[in-house]
């Protein structure tokens, strides 16, 4: 059959995971989940749209998410709706309209989520369209140790996955009365080189003076080298609040360094902030987030709820499996069989399909040929499938209810009735 040009393509941006990857995928979800539920979280699962006014209200209305990224339409309702950039709104959302906040609640109000973000991005390696966060919220909360913990959780998370050499990043954008008295200190400083910056950031330099911090212009980065740090203008509060959260990193022996320009990319943080980064070659040199958060004290008053105060962080799924293929790859799971059957004729085809199905309900992954292929090709494919035995199943097999396990991987053999077989199949599928 000649090649021919596939007609339909994946969206750019996005990709498909296939069988194998999908096992690694499920497998980082499952010590997430392990992981989580021992700190306390519960899973939540949110639409993945929302009202526009849900992300350009609370991510940040100067944010380059809402400004560029933002895939947003109006419905046949002429409703403004927005697929998810990111996780925490949606969630605060949702714990705002359920009312979790209520006297018969948990305080924290602990979740997590795992699912799929949409941002237009130039894609890169690790970085698509729409790409799969997992992530943590620990709502009606404030706490300096519950900023401490998200981070020892992030941590233990990534300990588990086998991922090392990361470098962690805090700082703090403190308080209201610590953000005004930065917003006018850095806004009188970057007033004389307001022609040299980029047009983003003369656009924010009076709306949001700190994105232009976290501007990607490398003229705006030369000018923001000396620009004053927000630590200098710390409420008694915030620099208290700050150094306890240090205190506990300390004690439990974090190693990380306080960058005083790091800012986030999201508009509603305020005291905590972090980044975990890894500069594993894999990402070509440099340092790459591979998790970052912080705490959103205005966040939930803004959607309506009570004034309390959250933290949370979000993973990038697709960042993350490229370092842990890169730093653990005894982690990457193999698809599995514990038995192929290797049918010679059509009574033992007959006879391993009705085998199949009592060995399945007692938990062994088995199968076999479907298309008729010889008896050494199917030995092959044993092999190509992972399964740990195989068995020749024909007439002779047939009549005489014995089967011959012999291990794909080794020389060993083992003669079993099917009785014997179908009774305790574990004890010899090993």
């Amino acid at each position: 059959m000649p090649n021919k040009k596939v007609k339909y393509q994946r969206p750019r941006g996005t990709a498909d995971i296939l069988p194998g990857d999908s096992d690694l995928w499920q497998k980082v979800e499952g010590v997430a989940r392990q992981t989580f539920s021992q700190f306390g979280y519960s899973e939540i699962r949110t639409p993945m749209f929302e009202a526009f006014d849900v992300y350009s209200r609370n991510v940040g209305d100067t944010s380059d998410i809402v400004e560029k990224q933002m895939y947003d339409f109006y419905d046949k309702g002429n409703r403004h709706i927005a697929l998810r950039p990111e996780g925490t709104a949606g969630v605060v959302r949702a714990y705002v309209q359920n009312k979790l906040f209520g006297p018969e609640c948990p305080k924290p109000y602990k979740v997590y989520y795992m699912g799929p973000m949409f941002r237009y991005e130039r894609p890169e390696s690790g970085r698509q369209r729409q790409f799969t966060q997992i992530g943590c919220e620990a709502l009606n909360s404030e706490s300096p140790q519950i900023d401490a913990e998200v981070i020892l959780e992030a941590l233990l998370f990534f300990k588990r996955l086998g991922v090392k050499n990361l470098r962690v990043a805090i700082n703090t954008l403190g308080d209201n009365e610590t953000r005004t008295r930065y917003r006018e200190s850095l806004i009188n400083y970057l007033k004389p080189f307001y022609d040299e910056l980029s047009e983003d950031s003369q656009e924010r330099l009076y709306k949001n003076p700190l994105r232009v911090l976290d501007s990607k212009d490398p003229h705006d980065k030369e000018i923001v080298k000396d620009a004053p740090s927000i630590l200098d203008s710390l409420s008694d509060y915030s620099a208290k609040y700050f150094d306890d959260v240090k205190k506990i990193l300390d004690e439990f022996n974090v190693d990380y360094v306080v960058d005083p320009d790091m800012v986030r990319g999201l508009d509603y943080y305020t005291h905590t902030i972090f980044e975990i980064m890894s500069n594993a070659p894999v990402f070509g040199g440099g340092y790459t987030t591979i998790c970052g958060g912080g705490r959103y004290n205005g966040l939930i008053s803004q959607l309506g709820g009570p004034d309390e105060g959250g933290i949370g962080y979000g993973i990038g799924v697709e960042r993350l499996l490229l370092l842990l293929k890169n730093e653990n790859k005894n982690f990457i799971p193999k698809p599995s069989l514990d038995l192929f059957f290797v049918t010679a004729d059509k009574a033992g085809n007959d006879f391993a399909f009705s085998l199949m199905e009592t060995l399945r309900e007692k938990g062994i992954k088995v199968d076999k040929d479907y298309q008729g292929l010889k008896v050494g090709t199917q030995i092959k494919e044993a092999t190509r499938r992972n399964s740990k035995y195989f068995a020749v199943i024909g007439s002779k097999e047939v009549d005489s209810k014995t089967l011959e396990l012999s291990g794909t991987s080794s020389d060993e053999k083992v003669k079993v009735s099917v009785n014997e077989l179908l009774e305790n199949p574990s004890q010899y599928l090993k």
